[in-house]
């Protein structure tokens, strides 16, 4: 009795938290409402549209709301933000053209939590820059990637030996993971240890599957374990650039002969000429292991599931790698001279990454009302370019379905169409260094093997990267010599 003559003073209370939230979202919404909106749908107050995104795939998810509302732009909600959504190549050009001018970076919440120290999340974006700006210095410029290509070549042949057996049955996904990773830990971390990539690749495993999923922390939850991969690939780093910045104590300050990145980052000073601390370096590094392990290492399994899905693209490609394997001695590491003689199977590449890209596209964050296509897209609303608008159009690629390098001869694809590496001042850094990592790879499996899919219309899922269901498993015939 005691309760039920308190339920009249309770209910108000336990319900003052909804009711404010519902008058809040009905505020920021009727604000929203007086500018002329792109056409669309936000979906379920809190939900969004998050369910059919996750259902259906970005592809699809983005197809059928061009059709339903705009082929140029579309409002939608997700991942608990109020988003716009670009398409084809007008979009692209419009967006890359104002990235730093009316955009800006922007992650969510729920993704910084699973890959960033919580403190420096959010650290001053000038002085992360400087990271950047080093690594792109230093790592990126012509002569760093020239001299990195004999040591892909002598670790794309290492693990051939040790992993790619004749007449076996290999699944690419795996493999090409563990090659783009080492290979990663080699050159930016000068990590070379077979037991320390394990302790940081299995937990990375567990960050990509589940960083961009629903942010549900539960047990048993794609996001709750990639939080816990995170703080495990965190807490890893974190004693790597520890040991690593004891180790440059001991060095000469103008030794820098032979240095990765990593220690080359330990050595930047801000503006105030302080050396960052160990969480800001692993934050910025965390980003570029990220594009390795994930990114590239999808490119490499788009361009094998394609050579062997299409025995006359293979043959193509084979014909112009051993011209080049023909020119070299027997333990002859790959240069750049040779790479430049791969056009053909960079044609391959290319167009395998038109069809299956690496990644579905950007977001960035408005820092001021934005117009485009007779729209208003207010200030703070999030903003997604699109991939897959542009390379599956037939205008811009007839039949784009067909698989056909080539699209890619002479001037190639209209500006702003082929964009699997973005485009503007934010275009991917690492765009070169992909080129020479995938080309490297192709030339190793092709010169040792011809593939054959086992299960020929594997399907396709989408975590942070397109994957084949079953990890693309081939079968691998030697030529007959």
């Amino acid at each position: 009795m005691e309760m039920q003559a308190l339920l009249p003073y309770l209910l108000p209370l336990l319900l003052l938290p909804l009711s404010l939230y519902l008058v809040s979202f009905i505020g920021r919404t009727s604000s929203d409402d007086e500018k002329n909106l792109p056409p669309g749908s936000k979906g379920w107050p809190m939900l969004g549209e998050n369910r059919a995104f996750s259902l259906f795939g970005p592809q699809k998810f983005v197809k059928d709301r061009m059709e339903k509302y705009s082929p140029d732009v579309f409002k939608t909600s997700l991942f608990g933000e109020k988003m716009v959504i670009f398409c084809g190549a007008q979009g692209n050009k419009f967006f890359f053209s104002n990235d730093t001018k009316a955009l800006t970076a922007w992650h969510s919440a729920s993704m910084k939590k699973v890959l960033m120290f919580p403190d420096v999340a959010t650290s001053n974006m000038k002085e992360m820059s400087m990271l950047k700006r080093t690594f792109r210095l230093d790592m990126l410029k012509p002569e760093a990637l020239k001299q990195y290509i004999p040591i892909m070549d002598a670790m794309a042949r290492e693990q051939m030996d040790s992993d790619w057996k004749p007449d076996s049955v290999v699944k690419v996904v795996h493999l090409s993971k563990k090659y783009t990773f080492e290979l990663a830990c080699r050159l930016f971390l000068g990590v070379v240890d077979a037991e320390d990539i394990k302790k940081l690749s299995d937990p990375f495993t567990l960050v990509t599957e589940g960083m961009l999923s629903l942010p549900l922390d539960f047990p048993g939850t794609a996001y709750s374990r990639a939080l816990k991969g995170g703080k495990v690939v965190r807490e890893e780093l974190k004693r790597i650039v520890k040991q690593r910045r004891k180790e440059l104590m001991g060095r000469r300050s103008d030794d820098e002969e032979g240095q990765d990145m990593l220690s080359k980052m330990l050595l930047v000073r801000d503006e105030d000429g302080e050396l960052f601390n160990e969480m800001e370096i692993c934050n910025s590094v965390i980003g570029l292991l990220i594009a390795s392990f994930d990114t590239t290492s999808s490119a490499v399994t788009s361009v094998m599931n394609y050579l062997a899905q299409l025995p006359h693209i293979y043959e193509n490609v084979f014909k112009e790698q051993m011209e080049v394997a023909k020119s070299k001695g027997p333990d002859e590491l790959l240069t750049w001279e040779d790479i430049e003689k791969m056009k053909y199977s960079w044609n391959v590449a290319r167009e395998s990454l038109r069809l299956t890209p690496s990644s579905q596209g950007g977001l960035r964050e408005t820092t001021t009302d934005v117009t485009y296509a007779g729209f208003t897209i207010p200030k703070g609303w999030k903003a997604f370019w699109t991939v897959h608008t542009s390379h599956k159009n037939p205008k811009y690629f007839p039949e784009p379905e067909k698989f056909d390098p080539t699209r890619f001869e002479g001037s190639g694809p209209a500006p702003y169409t082929f964009v699997p590496f973005g485009g503007g001042p934010k275009m991917c850094p690492g765009k070169e260094y992909a080129r020479l990592e995938v080309l490297v790879f192709m030339h190793n499996v092709v010169k040792r093997f011809k593939l054959e899919k086992t299960i020929p219309n594997e399907k396709i899922y989408f975590h942070s990267s397109p994957v084949p269901v079953h990890g693309l498993p081939v079968h691998l015939h030697p030529h007959k010599k």
